[in-house]
């Protein structure tokens, strides 16, 4: 599946305990903006729940219960809402190995199990509380002073309405804190049991804070949602060494894969430049031409750059991300059956067998436009949403191959789904109720329809 096709925004309205060490105040329109950039892509899913399982299964939690979600951002976070973890795209690429990502994923996944989101919710509460009490108590002085003549009362009042927000605020930050440090001695306890060393969790702290700092972040700990970045450092550089596997290094296998996921990163967001930049200690190696490869595809060059991968495919024949990149490269320069090849061979090579490579083998039949193989595509594109619901982009491939058929109902059904799947509630529902007028009452489609139709969406 190609890396920004496959993306989708998704409507989120929630609070996030965050990963920046120094993070200021946000605006109140950046508070408000409604949405985040997902990406879908099966290579970098599958390292990322390589990464994270082990780490959930130290912490007592379910893997399957937990989602975690890419999101389309250079900048180096990570967060937590409800039972999602989501890690910004340039965490990834910022992080040199392995190790580092995992100790991202940790600190968050102790967010999780510690249960701080919710009882943040509880202190945003409480803080409105706070500042309610306060401005009330302004606005009695104030009234107190005016009616009395006493001017001083009434400044004193007007100073308690303003500073309300103020005390609230840092009552917040001040449990914001507390629930950081402990989500960094949790992170350091899940390393420990999965025999992993911490020091990639020291390496990403120290690297926020030089950034936070030639950036000209404020580190002031009262104004702060975070602890103070050399606290926060000092803190995790005596405790980490004291782990036996401080010094253990990544597998080189899985520093490849790494390697990989950043180098697609880096030409999805920058291009060749950005790939030079990131690996242009060693512009020989296989990320590097792995990257160029893409880049080379993004900037036109079809030709050129099919013969890059199929260079790579010739030296690694079994890295099924190479044959993915193949058929995007096919199926943008209009050879389906090629491309869908392509991706059957990826997913017969994926040991995530993520349903994203599934679905890409029928949506490059549906773009090669034949009707006698729109039953073929359906089927397949079906057969990816079995394992892999939440992909949105299938369906709306799924509604072009039903609309080749004259299945206007299905196609008007499938395409609710993606709607649904993709955040856009109101038009899931049109479509949905414009599909199910098309379907016998009662029947499996035309039930379907009409769960979307009756779903209540908590915005919240």
């Amino acid at each position: 599946m190609d890396f920004l096709i496959g993306s989708i925004v998704k409507r989120v309205g929630i609070a996030v305990l965050s990963l920046a060490i120094a993070a200021p105040v946000a605006s109140a329109q950046t508070a408000r903006r409604p949405s985040l950039p997902i990406v879908r892509d099966a290579e970098i899913e599958a390292l990322i729940k390589d990464y994270s399982q082990p780490i959930l299964r130290a912490a007592g939690l379910s893997p399957s219960r937990v989602e975690i979600v890419l999101v389309n951002d250079l900048a180096f976070n990570a967060f937590v809402a409800g039972r999602r973890i989501f890690i910004n795209t340039g965490t990834i690429l910022d992080s040199e190995t392995p190790n580092e990502t995992i100790g991202v994923l940790a600190h968050e996944v102790g967010h999780l199990a510690g249960g701080h989101q919710e009882r943040l919710r509880e202190q945003i509460e409480r803080a409105k509380t706070i500042a309610v009490v306060a401005g009330l108590l302004g606005a009695g002085a104030a009234v107190a002073g005016a009616a009395g003549g006493n001017s001083s009362l009434a400044g004193v009042g007007g100073g308690l309405m303003t500073s309300g927000g103020s005390i609230a605020q840092r009552s917040l930050f001040a449990y914001q804190r507390t629930e950081e440090t402990t989500a960094d001695r949790s992170a350091l306890t899940y390393l420990l049991k999965t025999q992993q060393s911490p020091k990639g969790l020291l390496d990403s702290f120290s690297g926020l804070m030089r950034k936070n700092m030639l950036s000209g972040i404020s580190s002031d700990r009262y104004v702060s949602s975070h602890p103070a970045p050399q606290e926060r450092i000092g803190f995790l550089q005596t405790a980490a060494k004291e782990s036996p596997y401080f010094d253990k290094k990544d597998p080189p296998e899985l520093q490849l894969r790494h390697d990989l996921a950043r180098a697609k990163i880096a030409a999805y967001n920058g291009g060749a430049a950005q790939v030079r930049r990131s690996f242009g200690r060693d512009i020989t190696s296989l990320p590097a031409r792995y990257g160029d490869a893409i880049a080379t595809h993004l900037a036109g060059s079809p030709k050129a750059a099919l013969t890059k991968i199929d260079a790579l495919i010739a030296s690694s024949p079994k890295t099924p991300w190479f044959h993915e990149v193949r058929g995007e490269i096919l199926m943008a320069g209009g050879k389906a059956d090629e491309a869908a090849a392509a991706f059957r061979t990826a997913a017969k090579l994926d040991p995530s067998d993520s349903g994203i490579l599934e679905a890409a083998v029928g949506q490059a039949l549906v773009t090669g436009g034949q009707p006698e193989r729109m039953k073929e595509a359906i089927s397949q594109i079906r057969k990816g949403l079995e394992s892999d619901p939440a992909n949105s982009t299938a369906y709306q491939f799924l509604a072009m191959a039903y609309g080749k058929v004259g299945d206007v109902g299905s196609a008007e059904l499938a395409t609710a789904e993606g709607y649904w799947e993709g955040g856009n509630f109101r038009q899931a529902k049109i479509f949905a109720a414009r599909a199910q007028q098309k379907f016998r009452p009662n029947s499996p489609q035309w039930r379907q329809a009409q769960d979307i139709i009756i779903t209540k969406v908590n915005r919240k």
